[in-house]
């Protein structure tokens, strides 16, 4: 059997015209991080991304003030790099398990990223989040295209696939 140079690239020329976006989710003291990034060939635009922690194994919320179900430390949302990238900021408020982030435009290797206080509520290390808590957390995409949504796995990353340009 003999492979051709085209044949070689045909799975790298199929993947040319998506829009994939990674999720990342960082604990940290006293803020947690998560980062969004466009790993595919073109913009993404007039877009809606959801993170929705409800189905999270730490039943996860995000505590961002000093009174409500949050545990101890809170941290409000702060967008910390991409805010050209969103229509409008979200507004959240002290034990809400989901964020929807309106994005205008996303470009190819752009990223946003953004602060805010994640707790366990399952009784554990409530201030603290790993990896495997978040797994199964949701991210989901709505835009142009069909709605796509991918699962945090133990990795604490999520990567949303199969969007065209």
């Amino acid at each position: 059997m003999h492979l051709t140079l085209a044949a070689l690239a045909l799975p790298l020329l199929s993947t040319a015209g998506l829009a994939d976006l990674t999720v990342r989710f960082i604990e940290g003291a006293p803020k947690d991080r998560v980062e969004i990034k466009n790993v595919g060939a073109c913009a993404l635009t007039a877009s809606t991304l959801t993170l929705d922690l409800t189905t999270s194994q730490g039943a996860l919320i995000f505590d961002v003030t000093g009174s409500g179900a949050g545990i101890e430390i809170f941290q409000p949302f702060e967008v910390v790099a991409g805010r050209e990238a969103l229509t409008t900021l979200p507004t959240l408020v002290d034990g809400q398990n989901s964020i929807d982030l309106p994005i205008s435009t996303l470009g190819s290797g752009a990223s946003i990223a953004f602060t805010i206080d994640v707790d366990d509520t399952l009784g554990g290390r409530e201030i603290t989040v790993t990896g495997s808590e978040i797994s199964g957390a949701k991210v989901k995409l709505v835009g142009a295209d069909v709605p796509q949504s991918a699962f945090f796995g133990s990795d604490a990353q999520a990567k949303v696939t199969g969007l065209s340009c």
